[in-house]
């Protein structure tokens, strides 16, 4: 193999921006590229094969136009332009478009689409823990698995952890038939789902393997502490109030978490007091932590989610008067 050598020349604060704090972000590109990168000054060596010398010079092009339009660049701007241009994709002239992306995922990336969603995704970046709520096929559950895998990526935890409650279970889960995975699979499954889309199922089986990504019903995480993690509570409005405290309190150093629920589809029983209804009027005003809500406007589904939706609203609200009459 051919090893060619190119110089790229940046000012001495263009490059400071460039490489990011303490050089993080020139680890991020020379992680993922086998071509050395030799910073000395105002001056980028590159050594390597045409190929990845090329692809290089675009990662540091793009970012220096990214950080001319938004005056500073994040984690995820770099990943995200390391991975369109790894990609053969062309990155968009559009520092706002660039932004939208989440997360670049096989050959498409995953972008925040509503307003309601680019709120979500950026008080994720802002608090260590988001309450997400609203009604089915807005993205709550999607985007949270999407930003925790680009956390991942990205550096920030070296861990993601799933968390669902197995209501229907209950206090029979013991007596399922199979191991702990056979008994709650079901359960678990739509976590499992969003993150196969946006990763490879070799990917994830090893990520699982080695626990870095775990996938949980909420029972078993009682007296766990969660450093450096990304957790999401996903189907929160059918955990009890007390589940809820304890889910609330196993945030360790370094975490983040995402709660994501919707209040007008509870299946616990009569009298049990979800603990996401319950958890809104507790938290309210504590700095660190932001509640956003979805609306039927914001469901991306097949149209007729939204339909459906109105309709069951539409059909309750009538069934409340006609027994008010009554």
């Amino acid at each position: 193999m051919e090893v060619i050598e190119r110089k790229i020349r940046v000012s001495p604060t263009e490059a400071q921006m460039l490489f990011g704090p303490s050089d993080q972000f020139l680890q991020l590109i020379e992680q993922r590229f086998d071509a050395r990168i030799i910073a000395r000054g105002d001056a980028i060596l590159l050594q390597g094969s045409a190929q990845e010398v090329s692809m290089i010079e675009r990662v540091f092009s793009e970012l220096s136009f990214v950080l001319s339009k938004a005056r500073t660049l994040t984690r995820n701007d770099v990943t995200n332009v390391i991975d369109i241009i790894s990609a053969g994709k062309e990155v968009t002239q559009n520092v706002g478009e660039l932004e939208s992306i989440v997360l670049f995922t096989h050959n498409q990336p995953i972008r925040v689409k509503t307003p309601t969603q680019i709120q979500y995704y950026n008080a994720v970046k802002k608090n260590d823990i988001v309450f997400a709520i609203g009604p089915a096929g807005t993205g709550k559950t999607y985007l949270a698995v999407a930003m925790a895998i680009a956390a991942l990526k990205n550096r920030e935890v070296t861990k993601i952890i799933l968390a669902r409650p197995a209501v229907e279970a209950g206090e029979s889960l013991g007596f399922l038939p199979g191991d702990l995975s056979q008994k709650v699979d079901p359960y678990l499954r739509p976590l499992y789902d969003a993150a196969e889309e946006m990763m490879t199922v070799e990917k994830l089986k090893s990520y699982v393997e080695r626990n870095i990504v775990e996938v949980v019903p909420l029972a078993y995480m009682r007296g766990r502490t969660l450093n450096n993690a990304f957790v999401i509570l996903d189907e929160a409005q059918n955990a009890t109030a007390t589940q809820m405290k304890m889910f609330l309190t196993r945030i360790g150093n370094g975490s983040k978490s995402v709660i994501t629920g919707d209040v007008s589809q509870i299946d616990l029983p009569p009298k049990v007091q979800s603990g996401l209804v319950e958890i809104q009027k507790i938290l309210k005003g504590i700095e660190g932590i932001e509640m956003v809500y979805f609306e039927k406007k914001d469901v991306l589904r097949h149209r007729l989610v939204r339909d459906i939706i109105n309709a069951y609203e539409h059909y309750h609200n009538e069934d409340g008067t006609n027994e008010r009459a009554s």
